[in-house]
């Protein structure tokens, strides 16, 4: 069974470099406090590790 991430926006993007900004845009966080659940993969662990001061990351049951 896959796991699901809960990805929250908990900072605001000002102030940090273009590929930050470009790596939570990509996992669909526009604004402050908005949340989106994300399976597992590569490719989006690397995104959340790119930009890991700005994000809270919860594991769900899934």
């Amino acid at each position: 069974m896959a796991k699901i991430l809960e990805i929250t926006l908990v900072r605001g993007t000002i102030g940090t470099t273009k590929d930050q900004r470009d790596s939570v845009r990509s996992l669909g966080l526009r604004r402050r406090m908005q949340t989106v659940r994300k399976s597992a993969h590569p490719s989006i662990l690397g995104m959340i590790r790119k930009a890991k001061h700005l994000l809270e990351v919860r594991e769900i049951e899934g």
